[in-house]
């Protein structure tokens, strides 16, 4: 790239701190390091237009896992793994909407339903319902999991639903908007459309080659989650996640977040329109890429289950489909660590970005 000399002195010069990836994390890194020295200079380095990977394309729900996915954690999760992942996720909601302000991220509280689509499940889990209540009760201080009937008239499923009581939802634009916002604000600076290659390690600060320039920082934070593999040697892989969202539905009575087979699909109304999102299972091999994309498999089951169990007696037409790119791994916990004196990750949100990112931000940005 032709730089001059005024652009490499503004943007590539004395930088204190670079950021690799300007998502939930990465942001609440950033901002966290601007608080703690203030007169830093700050750069984060974003591939994308916007936020590349999950921050800005999922499906806003503000969870911390359904019944079953808790049960299913347990299987290969210690009882107080289980209990500091929920911590977690529950702490980092809160910063999330104590740093931007439930307004400003349209939070609401509708509660989380979790449908089943078979009675094996539904009974596995309502035998298990007062075990995780009991276990998650000193958190919440009250019953997270409860009961109720097909109030929305989802069809093939079990007549009754497991309601998260404690779940929410947020506007997934609206947050990523106010973040950047926050952040610039703040004096930090972000270049989009630079993607890192490579880095070494340099006595005293770290060497970063990118696509377009090379330049050094004293101290590297690497925030990209489910891009992180080439620049990492840890335990994170990408997982695409394929969504759809319909037009808007005249009456559209369907209200809160609500989770279906284990979590692997899940719906919301935003906007009197549905979002519906989900299917990895159906090719976990497939689906393990960083490339952004949308397969004839997954969607046509989206298709088939919105039309057949979701909406099954209302005109509906798909308006449009997408996919984000998540992190994940062998655990559920986030790794969050120093790679060396100079390089730190925060990666591996599994999924769970919207509830953690706040806080592993904030926890990659303490590692300094």
């Amino acid at each position: 790239m032709n730089f001059s000399y005024w652009e490499l002195k503004q943007w590539f010069t004395n930088v204190d701190f670079a950021i690799v990836g300007s998502g939930i994390v990465g942001l609440n890194c950033a901002l966290t390091l601007q608080q703690k020295y203030p007169k830093a200079k700050i750069v984060i380095l974003e591939k994308g237009i916007l936020p590349q990977g999950a921050s800005t394309k999922n499906a806003g729900f503000a969870c911390f896992g359904s019944l079953s996915e808790l049960i299913d954690d347990l299987q290969t999760h210690t009882e107080e793994e289980v209990v500091n992942l929920v911590v977690k996720r529950w702490e980092g909601l809160q910063l999330l909407r104590k740093n931007l302000g439930d307004t400003q991220i349209d939070f609401q509280q509708n509660k989380g339903y979790e449908l089943f689509l078979e009675s094996g499940l539904y009974e596995e889990c309502l035998a298990q319902k007062e075990a995780i209540n009991n276990l998650l009760k000193p958190i919440f201080k009250s019953e997270v999991f409860s009961v109720s009937d097909n109030s929305f008239g989802f069809k093939k499923i079990q007549q009754n639903y497991i309601v998260n009581n404690f779940e929410g939802q947020i506007d997934t634009g609206k947050m990523a908007h106010q973040l950047l916002l926050k952040v610039q604000q703040a004096g930090v600076t972000i270049l989009n459309g630079i993607e890192v290659e490579e880095f070494t390690n340099t006595e005293g600060s770290v060497k970063i080659k990118t696509n377009v320039v090379e330049f050094k920082a004293r101290k590297l934070l690497i925030a990209t989650n489910g891009f992180a593999q080439p620049l990492l040697q840890e335990n994170v892989q990408p997982a695409r996640a394929q969504v759809l969202i319909t037009k808007p539905i005249e009456n559209l009575h369907i209200k809160g977040t609500f989770h279906l087979d284990k979590g692997y699909y899940y719906f919301r109304n935003i906007d009197n329109r549905i979002l519906f999102g989900g299917g990895r299972n159906l090719d976990f091999k497939g689906e393990e890429t960083s490339e952004f994309g949308l397969t004839s498999l997954i969607q046509n089951k989206l298709d088939e289950i919105l039309k057949t169990i979701i909406l099954p007696e209302t005109e509906f037409e798909v308006e449009h489909r997408w996919s984000g790119i998540m992190g994940v791994g062998n655990q559920k916990k986030s790794i969050v660590k120093p790679i060396s004196n100079n390089v730190f990750c925060g990666v591996r949100l599994g999924g769970m970005g919207v509830a953690i990112g706040s806080l592993v931000g904030k926890e990659l940005a303490d590692l300094v």
